[in-house]
């Protein structure tokens, strides 16, 4: 799996085969199963992921108790909760798996020893995270102002293979809408 983490960090800046181990050597494997938590809200995120297969989804939990999904995020993605990560806070949303999914783990002590072998991985890391978290706020917001059923359309625009791989809970939840309300629409746009 470590190939997966080269192979798109190879796409930014080369690395020669002595950095590329070390780089491998750096992250854990793990397997998660659907639902599975890698982050819980109000714990501390202390891990940085590399998704290899899969989709992670980042959620909340609002007023009503009610689950909220904000983000989908799925194969040649990093994935934390950034603010919880760099800066040792409990964090306000959580890391589940929204379907099975295998991804490279890295504790922020040990990140940092990586950082400090390889100049410039930092800066790399760091904004290919930046650019993937403006593109999921571009997804977002295209949402704002839609109705419900132009929501799920525009969904299944931007987002076709996480549509067919997650539970349509976890669609309806992103969407901000109940189960039972995108049962319907699919059932309308039939």
């Amino acid at each position: 799996m470590g190939n997966a983490l080269i192979n798109f960090l190879q796409q930014h800046r080369f690395f020669t085969k002595e950095e590329e181990d070390t780089i491998k050597g750096a992250f854990e494997t793990r397997s998660y199963h659907e639902g599975d938590h890698l982050s819980d809200v109000g714990k501390i995120c202390r891990e940085l992921f590399f998704i290899c297969d899969g989709i992670l989804r980042i959620t909340s939990v609002n007023q009503k108790g009610v689950e909220l999904t904000h983000f989908f995020l799925k194969e040649g993605s990093f994935c934390t909760i950034l603010y919880s990560f760099n800066n040792h806070k409990p964090a306000d949303e959580g890391i589940q798996a929204a379907c099975d999914t295998e991804v490279l783990a890295i504790n922020k002590d040990q990140l940092t020893i990586l950082f400090a072998k390889l100049p410039g991985l930092k800066e790399l890391i760091d904004r290919v995270t930046q650019e993937k978290l403006l593109e999921k706020i571009k997804t977002r917001n295209a949402f704002l102002g839609e109705e419900s059923d132009a929501r799920y359309q525009l969904f299944l625009k931007q987002q076709p293979d996480v549509a067919k791989r997650v539970a349509l809970k976890d669609i309806a939840s992103y969407l901000g809408i109940t189960p039972q309300s995108l049962s319907r629409i699919r059932r309308n746009s039939k």
